[in-house]
């Protein structure tokens, strides 16, 4: 079973290829970035945002060195904002708790904000090289497919215990590439079973919800545009003082800001 399957994704892997900036230079911190923005947005969004982000912060350091306000300006877009306050502070943490020099193991890499076995799993694998084991989507999409098809309740555990029994320790980041490249190729095909794991969760419509606020203020504020328009909403002062609990505004003398 195992090497029929390893055979396969390792056709697939040829075949379904896909050029990323991430990729083709697989340094620690491009990986990073890469897949906190990865967290909730499709390839084809973040490749442009990637190169954009990557050309005003171009490492560790020049983030650790940006203000929060900056940050958030190049993360528009992507939403979820929070996970821009994440890597900023997890890239001032590298520059002083670990002297400039990127975390190669798990223990160091969960001390990071905003970084979990998932993210640390795939750094480690891309980056290092290093046999990791993590389950994202498009690895769930492959082992569902393969191995638990007419099941409605499948554990990450399951699907872990697999990924040991199979993952290429040869060469790891070749191996998970074929993993996401093939499970985002089923899914084009119709392949569509994250209702069957017990870890599915669906994405909340964005229209009307307290997010869309939010980002729609943090979107004035990086425009320099006036908050006056949302006032009369019922969603805007919980998204303002949620914004400012998570640090990503302050509000002083009745002026709000993007924090610096």
């Amino acid at each position: 079973m195992s090497s029929d399957f390893n055979n396969l994704l390792h056709r697939k892997g040829e075949e379904l290829y896909r050029s990323m900036p991430w990729r083709e230079d697989t340094r620690p911190y491009y990986v990073f970035v890469s897949e906190v923005m990865l967290q909730q947005t499709q390839v084809s969004r973040v490749v442009p945002k990637f190169e954009a982000f990557i050309d005003a912060f171009p490492d560790e350091k020049a983030l650790a060195s940006a203000s929060l306000a900056d940050v958030l300006k190049h993360w528009q877009g992507l939403g979820y904002n929070r996970r821009a306050k994440f890597l900023h502070e997890a890239a001032k943490m590298i520059a002083t708790d670990f002297n400039g020099v990127f975390p190669d193991n798990e223990e160091d890499l969960l001390k990071l904000p905003g970084v979990g076995k998932n993210t640390a799993g795939a750094i480690l694998a891309y980056s290092f090289n290093q046999p990791a084991i993590y389950v994202e989507t498009n690895i769930r999409t492959v082992y569902i497919h393969h191995f638990f098809e007419g099941r409605s309740d499948v554990d990450d555990k399951e699907i872990v215990q697999l990924l040991k029994e199979t993952v290429d320790k040869g060469n790891p980041r070749r191996f998970y590439w074929a993993l996401m490249d093939y499970g985002s190729w089923l899914k084009q095909r119709g392949v569509r079973n994250s209702a069957s794991s017990k870890h599915y969760k669906k994405q909340p419509i964005l229209k009307g919800s307290l997010r869309e606020m939010r980002g729609m203020i943090l979107h004035a504020l990086t425009n320099e545009n006036a908050l006056e328009a949302y006032i009369d909403d019922m969603r805007f002062e919980k998204a303002l003082f949620g914004l400012e609990k998570d640090g990503l505004i302050t509000i002083e003398n009745g002026k709000v800001e993007l924090t610096k």
